[in-house]
Parts: structure tokens; sequence; C-alpha cells
């Protein structure tokens, strides 16, 4: 596997998150489940989420969201398997 830049792993994993989010996977352990991030950087992947413009909710530890911001989701859709490959998640 090539290498991949910090700036665009970072950029794919909130992107993935927020998708995972969408789907229903909206809490940090089930984020943990369905990607084996470590807890840490699964909070710190919601708390930059915003950066991207991108609103979640979060209702007692349970995330929603609201706008996808100027990140076209149709994009994020057609490109999971790839955005997995590149994070090396299952």
């Amino acid at each position: 596997m090539s290498e991949h830049s910090k700036t665009k792993t970072s950029f794919y994993r909130r992107i993935y998150v927020a998708w995972l989010i969408a789907q229903g996977v909206n809490t940090v352990p089930k984020i943990i489940a369905a990607t084996g991030m470590p807890r840490r950087t699964a909070q710190d992947t919601l708390a930059a989420i915003h950066e991207l413009a991108i609103q979640l909710d979060n209702t007692d530890g349970t995330f929603s969201l609201s706008n996808w911001g100027a990140v076209n989701p149709l994009w994020v859709q057609e490109n999971i398997p790839q955005l997995k490959t590149v994070l090396e998640y299952p």
C-alpha cells in the first residue's frame, strides 16, 4: 500500500465517520467497533468534524448529522471502499 498524507487520511477519517453517523453508527463505542480506531482517535475525529463545515448534533453521546456542509454525501457514498482502503478499516 502506498503512503498517504496525514492531511488526506485526516480528511477521509472525518468524512467516513460522518458517513457512519448518517448510517446509524452514531456513538463512540459503535464507531470504535466499526473501524477499530482507538477511543481517543474517535473522540478527536468527532471534535474536528466541524472544521469541514459538517454539522453534528450530540444528544447524550448519540450523534446525528444535521448538515454535510461543503462535503458531497453522494461522493462519500460512492467512494466508501476507497476511504476504507486508505484508512485500513474493515
